[in-house]
């Protein structure tokens, strides 16, 4: 009997349990290194703060993000999950740091599933999830704070995808509807993972069925998960029009977007892998599938999750060619076992040590690309000041990424900030991330005064950091030369000061 026609079972245990050790060492070093959340979940938070103030009918905008707010048209399953959590008495920030390594370890099972299945072996399904759970790709989008939202629309992506397999193979109505399901909550979470869910459909069907039968069946999945989101898409098309959603599709790379980057990355690397399989196995699904995340998505995570499934395929594939592997061997207390099983067992936990080792040393690092922290206690206790020392209708500038959380945790308002601009178009977001970037790198208060006046703000107070801080991730350090050029400026007074911010009002 072939593996996908079978449910989890006993034999499962201990490559599943492989997978899942992978991912919880990996939550274990991200919490171990990250007292704070890494990136941000402010804008996110907020949303979900302002569904539960409107008695859980969704506001049209949300204040705080700009002198306007921003329009809310982000999917909103989330959203009001999180807004239950916060009702309930859930600390913000601690919900940012904890909430995303339960979606990322739930993401791992349907990744393992659709490996086991398509190669038709456990190993491949293990080595899919361990290379899943340890790419620092993949967790810096997904076990940082976004992954509040991220991380589920991960996990419900990879579940429609695993249903969309046995749609297209056996025709399975159990698996029509569950893809529905996941497909509907994946459309009620991010637009992106629809967007990959869709395209692995076609290609399930392309290149595997190319039925009428099969092409009814795929259609069901999509009607299905309409019919599951079209709650959130009659609200947001009546509310803001259908424009708002082509708007923002331009803002992030849009479709296509990867094209414009191939070759500048590892992700060449699974279109090797698919190359291989191509020439050795005549697998044009998985070919077609790493051509399609390499060229159709600007964001390398969707490469990274096709190639750890195209790496793992190609890794069983070239074990069964090795001679050496063939037959038993005997071990202590364990007895005789399957050679290449063996060998894939002490694989997948030297994986496992080096991967762990390895994320912990690069979220240690000064400059940490995978994890950085857009704030730390010292804005927790900045912002808590600012929620109760300020005007509420108090306006702010923020340098760096901070940012993106004070609207969150102080409950007023920023004037410079891309976050959630891209449902306005392209035009404002572009507008907004430039003046973002431009302010966060200025050295003096005139700079900073020239900038805002470039985009025609006044805020009340101006937010500055001391020593390093992030600017879209990446880390910038101050030496005082700004705090002491708005300290020399008589339009501005020290408001406020910590060991790690220092905040000026305006003075007239």
């Amino acid at each position: 009997m072939r593996l996908d026609e079978l449910a989890l079972s006993r034999d499962d245990a201990p490559w599943l349990g492989a997978v899942l050790a992978a991912g919880l060492l990996t939550v274990t070093v991200y919490l171990a290194t990250n007292p704070s959340p890494a990136y941000g979940a402010g804008l996110y938070l907020r949303i979900a703060d302002a569904i539960a103030a409107n008695g859980y009918a969704p506001p049209a905008r949300i204040g705080g993000y700009t002198a306007d707010g921003v329009p809310l048209a982000y999917p909103p399953l989330q959203f009001y999950v999180l807004a239950v959590l916060l009702d309930l008495g859930a600390d913000p920030v601690a919900l940012a740091r904890f909430l995303p390594s339960v979606g990322v370890l739930g993401a791992l099972v349907p990744v393992y599933l659709f490996a086991r299945d398509h190669a038709d072996s456990r190993l491949a399904g293990a080595a899919a999830g361990v290379a899943v759970a340890l790419n620092p790709q993949l967790l810096q989008w997904h076990i940082s704070a976004g992954g509040v939202v991220r991380a589920f629309a991960f996990c419900y992506a990879l579940t429609a995808i695993y249903a969309g397999y046995h749609v297209f193979r056996g025709g399975s109505r159990r698996a029509t509807l569950a893809g529905a399901l996941a497909f509907g909550l994946t459309l009620l979470t991010h637009p992106t993972y629809s967007l990959f869910v869709v395209v692995t459909y076609l290609l399930l069907w392309g290149v595997r069925d190319r039925s009428l039968a099969g092409f009814g069946r795929g259609t069901a999945v999509g009607v299905g998960g309409a019919v599951v989101a079209s709650p959130w898409l009659l609200w947001v098309t009546t509310t803001h029009g259908v424009d708002v959603l082509t708007d923002a599709a331009g803002t992030h790379g849009g479709i296509g977007g990867g094209a414009a980057t191939i070759g500048f990355s590892a992700t060449l690397l699974p279109l090797a892998g698919a190359a291989y399989l191509l020439a050795a196995r005549r697998e044009y699904f998985l070919a077609a599938w790493a051509a399609a995340a390499e060229l159709l998505f600007a964001q390398p995570r969707f490469a990274f999750t096709v190639g750890s499934v195209v790496g793992a395929v190609a890794a069983v594939d070239v074990s069964a060619r090795i001679r050496a592997l063939d037959g038993s061997v005997s071990l202590p207390s364990l007895g005789t076992v399957d050679r290449c099983a063996a060998a894939a067992a002490l694989c997948l936990v030297v994986a496992s040590v080096g991967g762990g080792a390895y994320l912990a040393h690069e979220m240690t690092l000064t400059s940490d690309p995978s994890s950085p922290e857009f704030i730390d206690g010292e804005d927790i206790e900045a912002m808590a000041w600012a929620e109760t020392e300020t005007p509420p209708d108090a306006s702010f500038v923020v340098i760096g990424d901070a940012a993106e959380w004070l609207p969150a945790l102080a409950d007023r308002t920023i004037l410079v900030g891309p976050w959630g601009v891209e449902w306005d178009g392209p035009e404002a977001y572009e507008a907004q991330l430039t003046a973002f970037e431009t302010l966060s790198r200025c050295d003096s208060a005139d700079c900073v005064e020239a900038e805002l006046a470039a985009v025609g703000t006044a805020p009340d107070y101006v937010y500055l950091p001391k020593g390093a801080y992030t600017v879209r991730g990446h880390r910038e350090v101050t030496f005082g030369t700004l705090e002491r050029s708005f300290a020399q400026d008589g339009d501005w007074e020290r408001a406020y000061e910590n060991e790690g911010v220092v905040v000026f009002r305006a003075t007239d």
